[in-house]
Order: structure tokens, then sequence, then C-alpha cells
């Protein structure tokens, strides 16, 4: 008599995508870092009131119906005069200043995430191309990246907003304001991706794996993408993280300097920049709070971008 079949044991199932990230070294190290959690809940606390800034703001700064004259420049509500619709006071238009700081960051934050992504996008593209490639075609991506990197970024930036402001009509230039700062700011910011992207793109070319694929015939966009893209990405995302707080003080700059958003639709930098005007008239609150809310923001992306790069740096483990 023959002894029925034994069942086959089922897999133990896979754990999620939560259960491994929070089993992961890198929640480990953050964990282990109080900087790094009080950075990324001041981050993720700015972008949620930058998110539901029309809910959480006293009046929309951008809509001059809302204004009223008649309350211009009142001290914060804690001061003599103030009033507690005005919690952090008023500026010479009648704009709440805790509701234009809202909206203010909104744009801040956008510029500053948009111009990441657009830097990264094409240091990666010439990252790749100019290390697979090499000969001419290397030699002339770089030449180009170091021409860019021997002017300062402000007055690259400053160059490509003044150049593209007279190529368009008046009655578009505020609307386009945004795009224009985010080209302005990529300009010289993607050198340092394709430099990172390229050294990493020379040393994985020449690998087996590489000459391997090319061999059987793979296309050299698939080798690129699918082989030796994932190899540069740790460094890239430190990167990014830390360019993050520079292009937002560069689009600060750039509005202080009255290059940047218009009035009418500020950012920190032109909140700043108009707050600046009345400082020493004793209108303190209209550049002071602008100006240690952009501090907060650069400096909570800058000490997460620190932590980030010594927790996937594995001679630090």
């Amino acid at each position: 008599m023959t002894a029925p079949p034994t069942p086959a044991a089922t897999p133990p199932a896979r754990p999620g995508l939560l259960a491994r990230l929070a089993d992961s070294d890198l929640c480990w190290s953050l964990h282990r870092s109080p900087l790094a959690l009080a950075a990324g809940l001041v981050l993720i606390l700015v972008s949620l009131a930058a998110l539901f800034a029309p809910l959480l703001a006293t009046q929309n700064p951008y809509d001059l119906a809302q204004l009223d004259l008649t309350n211009a420049e009142l001290p914060p509500m804690w001061l003599e005069d103030g009033q507690a619709a005005y919690a952090l006071g008023s500026d010479n238009q009648g704009r709440d200043v805790y509701s234009a700081i809202l909206y203010g960051s909104r744009i801040s934050l956008v510029i500053g995430a948009a111009t990441v992504a657009l830097s990264l996008a094409i240091g990666l593209i010439v990252g790749l191309s100019a290390g697979y490639s090499g000969g001419w075609v290397d030699n002339l991506l770089m030449r180009i990246g170091d021409t860019l990197l021997s002017i300062p970024t402000i007055l690259v930036a400053i160059l490509v907003t003044a150049v593209f402001r007279q190529l368009l009509p008046p009655g578009l230039r505020e609307a386009f304001s945004a795009i224009i700062l985010v080209v302005a700011i990529s300009m010289t910011n993607w050198v340092q991706y394709a430099r990172t992207v390229r050294a990493s793109t020379l040393v994985e070319r020449r690998k087996e794996y590489v000459q391997a694929a090319r061999l059987i015939g793979v296309r050299p966009l698939r080798i690129m993408i699918g082989h030796i893209l994932p190899n540069p990405l740790t460094p890239v995302l430190v990167t990014a993280t830390l360019n993050l707080g520079l292009a937002i003080l560069i689009e600060a700059t750039l509005s202080f300097l009255g290059i940047g958003m218009p009035p009418t639709e500020p950012s920190l930098g032109t909140l700043i920049r108009i707050g600046n005007q009345y400082l020493f008239s004793g209108q303190w609150w209209v550049v002071v709070f602008p100006a240690a809310y952009l501090s907060l923001i650069v400096l909570a992306v800058n000490l997460l971008g620190d932590w980030l790069r010594d927790a996937l740096n594995p001679k630090l483990r």
C-alpha cells in the first residue's frame, strides 16, 4: 500500500515593499540620525503646507480683490496694533505675510524640483552618451560642460533669463517666468550629473557583461539604460538631493535681483526683495519671516542630503 503523496510546501510569502523598506539599511540609518529625521519631518510639513496652501492661508495673495490697503503695514499679532487675521503682519499692499509665505514656498519648491528634474535628465543623457561613445562626442560634450562651469551659475542664469525675456512678447513674460527660471538654472546644473554618469559609464563599458551584450547584438540604447545606468544612480541621487537646496537658493537670488518671479506671483525670493525695501523703516516682519522660512527649507534639504550621502556610502557602514 503506497503512502499518499505529501503536499508540496508552499513558499513563504514575499514581504511587501513597505516591509522591505522598513527592514533596509537605509531605514535603519535614518532611525539612528535625529537630525535627518527632523529634516525629513520639516520637509514633509513644508511640502504639505505648500500643497494645501489654499486651505491653510487666510487669503489668496495673488487675488487683488482680497487685498485691502487699509490693512497694509500691520505688525505681527503679538505686537501693538497687530491683528489676529494677520498673524505675521502684512506688507505695503495689505498682503498677509503668512499667506504669502505659504503660496511663495509653493513656487520655490516647484521651481527647485523642476530644475533638479530637468538637470538630471540632461545630465543622464549627456553623461551616458559621452561615456559610451567616447572619441570626439565625449570631448565635445565635456568641453561644453567645462565652458559652462567656468562661468558662475548666477551669471549664466541672468544671461539666459534676459535673452528669453527679450524674445518673448511682453504679455507672455510673466506667464512663462517659472519656465524661464527652470531652464536658466538648469543650464549649468546638469554638468555635475553628466560628469558623474560619464565616469561610471567609462568604467562599466569595458566590463565583460557589457562586452557580451554587444556581441549578442543588444542595441546600444538598451545597454546604456538597462546595464550601465543603474550603476551611477546612487551618487546621482545624492547630488540631486543636495542640488535641490541650491536650486531653491538660486531662484530666490534671481527673484531678489528682480529677474525672477514677478510681484504678482511672489516666490520667497520675491517676498524678501519686497520686504528688504521696508526693512529700515521698521517693517522688519515683511523680510524676516520669508527669509527664515527659506533658510529652514534649505537647511532641511542640506541635512537630508548629507545624511543620504553618508547612508549610501558603503565605506561608512
